[in-house]
């Protein structure tokens, strides 16, 4: 397939073995590198962030624009609103929908984001749950919903240990599995696999040491995009208690909006605790992601470089995609 936007049209059939995915920290640039694609290519994007699937939590989650929208397909987000509850299950069938709509109508499928448990669930080994108790699950997890994350990291530092990096939805998770089964929820994968549906082509989109600054940077523009005005509609609208408040500095941003910090500590927080987060998103991919095909990519989409890279790696992991029979351009 020719990476020009102005190219003859190529007919493409063969068996689906693999989905592009474009991964990495928050703030690497792996949206705008999708983006890019777009103009050349014929794709839609199946955002793998777990924040972005919440209805009117916008800038904090540097969701794409309307116009960015209006452009490109995109999938995965404004999804459910900020009260419900959504599993990582949840978003691999919707994936999995996405993914067959975008190859029976000729565009490439392209999954972008950095929600290692989405992705995890879309492209490792399927299990079969065993049934836990609807009404001892209640309990529980309203009361894991009121512990503090390093609380719950300290439980699953000891009922399961392997999962303890993660965020808190994926601790929250380990921690009910583990207390309804009795079983480890990394052993209940390893005995209870089955086979995924696609395999998949990774892009992993990390700028090593600049992403401190580019989170700070893309903080400060949240603010002055009007962050804070966001989360004060918000909070009229939104229950404390909804799941929607644990994407990353939204309740830090709270705090600020009701007057109980200032706004320099409130942007010093958010940065401290995006950071973070991007330290556990690196963790998960350095352990998640041994032994996949996996092109790694440093220079973020602001600097030279790394065009030439993108291009080849799109049109490698398309090779053999079974895209309808249509003419695509």
């Amino acid at each position: 397939m020719s990476s020009s936007a102005d190219s003859e049209d190529v007919d493409i059939a063969a068996t689906v073995e693999r989905i592009p995915v474009i991964c990495g920290p928050t703030a690497s640039g792996k949206s705008a590198m999708a983006m890019w694609l777009s103009l050349r290519r014929g794709i839609v994007i199946v955002s793998a962030d777990s924040r972005q699937i919440y209805r009117g939590f916008d800038i904090g989650t540097a969701k794409p624009t309307r116009d960015e929208r209006q452009k490109v397909p995109h999938r995965g987000i404004d999804v459910v609103e900020p009260t419900e509850r959504y599993s990582a299950a949840d978003w691999a069938a919707l994936a999995s929908r996405a993914i067959r709509e975008a190859l029976s109508s000729g565009r490439i499928p392209v999954v972008v984001g950095g929600t290692g448990f989405y992705i995890g669930a879309l492209f490792k080994p399927l299990w079969a749950q065993p049934a836990m108790d609807p009404d001892r699950r209640l309990r529980i997890q309203q009361l894991l919903d009121s512990a503090s994350t390093e609380e719950l990291r300290r439980w699953c530092e000891t009922l399961d240990p392997a999962r303890a990096h993660n965020g808190r939805a994926q601790l929250i998770r380990a921690i009910e599995v583990a207390l309804l089964t009795g079983q480890r929820l990394t052993e209940l994968h390893v005995e209870h696999a089955r086979p995924p549906a696609y395999g998949a082509s990774y892009l992993l989109v990390d700028p090593g040491l600049e992403l401190a600054s580019r989170i700070a940077d893309r903080a400060s523009a949240m603010f002055d995009a009007g962050w804070p005005d966001e989360v004060r509609e918000l909070v009229a609208a939104v229950p404390e208690d909804a799941p929607a408040w644990n994407a990353t500095g939204y309740a830090i941003v709270r705090q600020y909006v009701r007057g109980e910090i200032a706004r320099a500590a409130a942007l010093e927080r958010v940065v401290i605790a995006t950071r973070q987060y991007a330290k556990r998103q690196r963790t998960w991919f350095r352990h998640q992601l041994v032994g996949e095909r996996v092109q790694r990519l440093v220079p973020p989409p602001d600097a030279p470089g790394w065009q030439e890279a993108v291009d080849r790696w799109i049109t490698e992991a398309t090779t053999g995609m079974s895209i309808a029979q249509e003419r695509v351009r």
